[in-house]
């Protein structure tokens, strides 16, 4: 039996004194997924377990689909190690995990017909704003509206220069660049807003009123003045992933979703010792 400690605690960290007694012994751990997901942050946990002076048997990698039950990784260490890998590891991978799951959700959902595009990890602090885009990435969806190089003329923009031609007409000194706007139908009605865009040189009109009315009636006028084919067609504004297969009968590239993909849960990862 232990003997109550009477003096004074002075460590930085109670662990050596709990441990004391079996503190060299070698304990085997592992880290599994308690649900289905797509697994994101695996080589950043592998590397932190080395850190932490662990063996790590690493089972996956970032991408692969994982069901309940599966294991993610092996861990062998004292019990001290093994008690901070239990603090520091689990976390490493499952709130990167739950984005890269819900990403590859919304893929599967568009079926190839639409770009699936999360831009909300630019609202994100900035010390988790890599792995968030990693993550999305994994997941199969994009951080960017465009992989070609371009300008992205949010509403502040046009704000400030008063108007979307003025807007697009500083824009023009990038020549090489897809010139992007995001439409909200504050200068005008939103269908006019787009094509004045559209003639005055935008490549892609972000729709972001979260109104499918307003994504329908821009389309409709682009086919009708006969130049939907010069411009990609984009919509945000709170979309959800549930939302996702009413948009596939309609006129639209690419679907912007924020919250949906960044907030989506963690996923439930455990780690235990055998």
């Amino acid at each position: 039996m232990l003997k109550p400690i009477k003096h004074p605690i002075n460590t930085t960290d109670l662990r050596d004194l709990i441990f004391r007694d079996i503190s060299n012994k070698k304990v085997e751990a592992k880290i599994w997924s308690t649900q289905k997901g797509v697994v994101a942050g695996i080589g950043r946990m592998a590397s932190k377990a080395t850190e932490l002076g662990l063996s790590i048997d690493v089972k996956v990698k970032d991408g692969d689909e994982v069901n309940c039950g599966d294991t993610i990784a092996t861990i062998t260490g004292t019990p001290k190690q093994i008690s901070i890998a239990e603090d520091i590891l689990i976390g490493l991978i499952s709130k990167t995990s739950g984005i890269a799951t819900a990403a590859r959700k919304a893929v599967k959902l568009s079926e190839g017909k639409i770009r699936i595009v999360s831009g909300a990890w630019k609202k994100m602090p900035y010390e988790i704003k890599k792995e968030i885009r990693e993550a999305i990435e994994i997941g199969g969806a994009s951080i960017r509206i465009s992989d070609h190089p371009f300008i992205y003329l949010d509403k502040n923009y046009i704000r400030m220069f008063g108007s979307i031609k003025k807007a697009l007409e500083a824009a023009k000194i990038f020549e090489d660049r897809i010139k992007v706007i995001q439409l909200k139908g504050e200068t005008d009605l939103i269908w006019r807003e787009a094509l004045e865009a559209a003639y005055r040189g935008a490549g892609i009109i972000m729709v972001d009123t979260g109104k499918i009315e307003d994504l329908k009636l821009v389309a409709e006028k682009l086919v009708e003045e006969g130049i939907r084919n010069s411009v990609e067609l984009a919509f945000g504004g709170s979309v959800s992933l549930e939302d996702i297969p009413k948009f596939l009968t309609l006129d639209v590239d690419i679907l912007d979703i924020g919250r949906a993909i960044i907030d989506a849960p963690m996923l439930d990862i455990s780690l235990d010792v055998a």
